[in-house]
């Protein structure tokens, strides 16, 4: 505890210009009672040390009730699945929101601080933590409507009417950035009368007031409470649009950015074995900003870019403009580093590639998508139009070929190689758990939810799910037994280190996609190279030669065959084929 305390005290200059950035000077009061938060937690013993980051992480998106058993709490279920296929494969898990909620699949969160009894409790959560790491969502942009926060607001508590963002009167908010079509201020019938709040993402999600630092505090001590319940990562969710600024677009808004580095300085201090995610699906420019300067921000930000890149070099058998992105990649220290996923509860993100791919290009990947029985989200314009904002479909779906029949096996050679190229990236993957287990697409949901997003949210029953994986001639067993052994190669060999690597995009056909990694050492090497195309393609390996040291021993991961690269000078890849190469 003395240890802990004699931190903050350390750290208060730093946390003191922090609070004055965001809020200016004359918030003493308020500035004192964010100390006597952390203070309050400095005595507490967090239950999991601070873990290194390597080459064996990998994180599994999933729902708290993803697996479903009769007469069993869900996260029961969903701990004994884990630890019974994959103990040996995932080191994280995100538990996406497992709080009570209202609406948008638990994003409308009700009581922040309760498991909903629907799922099972915070000993359900303690259980899966001794077996894996977890990542909480820190649903913290908005409140549910529902919430007794809001319900005190609406009611009259004068302690809550500055912490939601009531405007009154024609106020023109053109430059907001609108992440949907939905009005971005709903009316609530108040104990003070009629209220327009603003409302980002729908009606039923009311957005917090972080202008009233009473909120603010409010939600640190959130996070310090789900550091206490054994969170390794938080995933700040909606997190670009915290601050609100009449007349600016209320997006990365330099406030925001302050306030993120305030968490990271607070969690420094009392819970330093906890990581920050940032969730921002904006350009990928404003999107890796959210690293600070590599010391100060987030730990990890989620690599939007991409799964609308992936898609189109699959697409088109062509990884030129992959290449060129990866190629240009940059993370400002060895502290910090990409999630990478090509999939999410959510749809694919079409924001973060503009100005990547060009609008003819993305305009592909949208009717695309419409071809494969896939939808299409929107997003309001400042000028009232409206563009696409993410592709809903199921990324098998989405990879599959509507103008042609061709065997399910080749089908599965091209999904497994989306995510050969997203585990060959620096970085920690990210599996949602649909493509981990080779679900497709659940259009019933669409209709019975009225939610594009639904398409790829099925629900599982776990003795119907493991049937499937013991049938090894089935589309799940046929899947996930193929990227089970590309994430056990990638966990055998150092060059895939996350943090501290060096890499390069070798020059190669338009068709082949051919990545060097290294550690920052020298000592370990690794040539990941991808087919990504239905036909052969000949690798020049004369492309390396100034990357790989020749006269090592070189073993092909997948295969676990030695290749003698002093007498090779080409490769022949088939079909969607992967071929990982790594020094010994």
């Amino acid at each position: 505890m003395h240890l802990v305390y004699n931190i903050i005290v350390q750290r208060e200059d730093l946390l003191r210009d922090l609070w004055q950035r965001i809020y200016g000077p004359g918030q003493e009061e308020a500035f004192k009672a964010l100390l006597a938060i952390l203070r309050a937690y400095s005595g507490e013993n967090f239950p999991l040390p601070r873990t290194e980051l390597d080459q064996r992480d990998v994180l599994l998106i999933t729902y708290p009730d993803q697996v479903k058993s009769p007469e069993q709490p869900p996260l029961q279920t969903l701990g004994q699945f884990c630890r019974s296929h994959l103990a040996d494969l995932v080191t994280v898990i995100h538990l996406l929101p497992f709080y009570p909620w209202s609406s948008d699949d638990g994003f409308a969160v009700i009581d922040y601080y309760q498991v909903d009894p629907r799922y099972g409790t915070w000993g359900d959560i303690q259980e899966l933590r001794r077996s894996f790491r977890l990542m909480f969502d820190a649903v913290i942009n908005h409140v549910s409507a529902q919430s007794p926060w809001f319900q005190r607001f609406v009611q009259g508590d004068p302690e809550a009417q500055d912490d939601f963002i009531a405007l009154n009167g024609d106020i023109d908010l053109a430059q907001v950035f609108r992440p949907r079509t939905t009005p971005l201020l709903s009316t609530f019938q108040t104990a003070q009368g009629e209220k327009r709040l603003w409302t980002t993402f729908s009606a039923d999600q009311v957005d917090l007031n972080y202008h009233n630092p009473r909120v603010l505090l409010k939600v640190i001590d959130l996070l310090l409470f789900y550091a206490q319940q054994g969170a390794s990562f938080l995933r700040l969710d909606a997190v670009a649009s915290l601050w609100k600024e009449l007349g600016t677009p209320c997006i990365n808004l330099p406030q925001t950015h302050a306030i993120v580095q305030l968490f990271r300085a607070v969690l420094e201090a009392v819970a330093p074995q906890v990581r920050i995610i940032t969730e921002t699906n904006v350009s990928h420019l404003e999107n890796v900003a959210y690293f600070g300067d590599g010391t100060n921000e987030a730990h990890l930000v989620y690599n939007f870019a991409l799964p609308p890149l992936v898609l189109h070099a699959l697409y088109n058998g062509d990884g030129r403009i992959l290449s060129n992105w990866v190629a240009s990649l940059e993370l400002p220290s060895d502290q910090v580093t990409f999630l990478n996923f090509l999939a999410s509860h959510d749809g694919i993100g079409i924001g973060p590639v503009r100005g990547i791919l060009s609008e003819e290009e993305i305009a592909s990947l949208v009717s695309g998508t419409l071809q494969r029985n896939g939808l299409v989200s929107y997003r309001t314009n400042p000028d009232g139009s409206t563009s696409p904002y993410e592709l809903n479909i199921n990324y098998f779906d989405a990879l599959s070929d509507p103008h042609r029949e061709e065997p399910l096996e080749m089908q599965i050679r091209r999904f497994v190689a989306a995510h050969a190229l997203m585990l060959a990236l620096p970085g920690i993957p990210a599996f949602y758990f649909h493509s981990l287990f080779g679900s497709r697409g659940w259009p019933e949901g669409v209709k019975l939810t009225g939610q594009n997003r639904a398409i790829n949210r099925q629900k599982l029953f776990r003795l119907e799910l493991e049937a499937e994986l013991a049938d090894s001639s089935s589309l799940r067993a046929r899947v996930f037994s193929r990227l089970k052994q590309l994430i056990l190669a990638r966990a055998s060999h150092p060059a895939f280190t996350p943090l501290a690597a060096v890499w390069h995009v070798m020059g190669c056909a338009p068709s082949l996609f051919a990545l060097h990694r290294q550690t920052r050492s020298g000592e370990h090497h690794a040539l990941c190279l991808q087919n990504l195309s239905c036909q052969p393609q000949t690798v020049d390996l004369s492309a390396a030669d100034s990357l790989v040291p020749r006269d090592r021993t070189w073993v092909e991961l997948l295969e676990k065959q030695r290749v003698d690269l002093a007498q090779c000078s080409k490769l022949i890849l088939e079909p969607y084929q992967t071929l990982w190469l790594a020094s010994f």
